[in-house]
């Protein structure tokens, strides 16, 4: 019997039982596959990652524009606004009485709705949208109780047919959308009517029919007058002459206020409130210039100086003497004017313009 040797049975080729690794490949494998990825192999993964950043280059763009344009057209507008606030209502020094509560107004003026004639599509849109989302975002964030708009609403008011007219009180009432508990409360500016001359009873009846005749209002104690300041030219037209009508019997329910309930002829109707009104208006009161302005919306300093012309740029002195206190608009420029520190003030409404 022939003997086998131990080492002819343990030592094989290594063809016989190739060398396994934890992935399964040998070292053949692991050859081919090092060979794959070689310098070619590298080349075409680089080139994948390339075209697939390529591919998603159009998508970022994209993501960056819609970014853009949502903070430019909606998200802007809250942090603007957002750094506006109430006025503080601190108590009276002259009097010591409790103060009435706080009425939360914003006043707006000059909006300018474009029109058919004279307003390009493209340039509505844009104004419209931004008006809209501004006054929507003061709404949301600023939380007005009652809200005025002085005059010169539309731009074509004074020559718009009747189906144009129909179109823009339709977008103002889109675009100045408020809640129930919010009151609007608007008056004519020369636009909306025309000038004096321009003015008939048709152009102020549409107008007081598709918003309101009221020219006296009350919240929370705080009495305005809502004047039509463009019949205020003292010719004693027949809209003249209604409206300084109008404005006597405003007069009288404001001294009846002063005056014992049931005494004398104011008789038992209802009393209003006896503080002192505030008059909402188009034009401004008579003034010569904006030399006196201040505030940060002021007109230009050259422009300050500029004469005003009565019965065009303000009102005239005579119709400006049968008022009494104002906030209007008109001139397109604020006027700020400080008074002296001691005397009495509207209380009980802080406004925001």
């Amino acid at each position: 019997m022939k003997a086998v040797q131990l080492d002819s049975i343990c030592t094989l080729p290594a063809s016989a039982v190739p060398l396994r690794t934890l992935d399964g490949l040998g070292p053949g494998a692991w050859a081919s596959k090092a060979g794959a990825m070689g310098p070619a192999g590298w080349g075409l993964g680089r080139q994948g990652l390339r075209l697939l950043k390529r591919s998603l280059l159009p998508l970022k763009l994209t993501a960056i524009i819609f970014a853009g344009l949502l903070f430019c057209e909606f998200f802007i507008y809250y942090l603007v606004i957002c750094r506006c606030h109430w006025a503080e209502v601190e108590a009276p020094a002259w009097g010591g009485e409790p103060l009435a509560p706080v009425l939360r107004a914003m006043v707006l003026a000059d909006t300018h709705l474009l029109g058919e004639v004279q307003g390009h599509w493209l340039d509505k849109l844009r104004r419209e949208w931004q008006m809209e989302r501004a006054f929507q975002t003061a709404l949301w964030v600023l939380q007005p109780e009652v809200v005025f708009i002085l005059g010169d609403i539309f731009d074509e008011g004074k020559w718009s047919s009747p189906q144009a007219w129909a179109d823009d009180v339709g977008r103002f009432h889109r675009m100045f959308r408020h809640p129930a508990h919010v009151q609007l409360k608007v008056v004519a500016g020369n636009h909306d009517i025309g000038f004096h001359y321009w003015m008939n009873s048709f152009r102020v009846k549409r107008f007081e029919k598709a918003f309101s005749s009221e020219r006296l209002f009350s919240r929370k104690g705080v009495n305005f007058v809502m004047v039509n300041s463009v019949a205020m030219e003292g010719d004693a037209c027949n809209i003249c002459a209604k409206a300084e009508a109008e404005l006597l019997q405003v007069s009288r329910r404001l001294n009846c206020s002063r005056e014992v309930p049931g005494s004398g002829p104011c008789g038992a109707g209802q009393q209003l409130s006896p503080s002192a009104p505030i008059l909402l208006q188009h034009y401004p009161l008579y003034r010569a210039s904006d030399a006196n302005c201040s505030g940060p919306d002021a007109a230009p300093p050259e422009e300050r100086s500029v004469p005003f012309r009565e019965r065009y740029d303000s009102l005239s002195r005579e119709a400006s003497q049968k008022l009494s206190y104002y906030s209007s608009q008109h001139s397109n420029q604020p006027f700020t004017r400080t008074v002296r520190e001691n005397a009495p003030k509207p209380r009980g409404v802080t406004a925001t313009r």
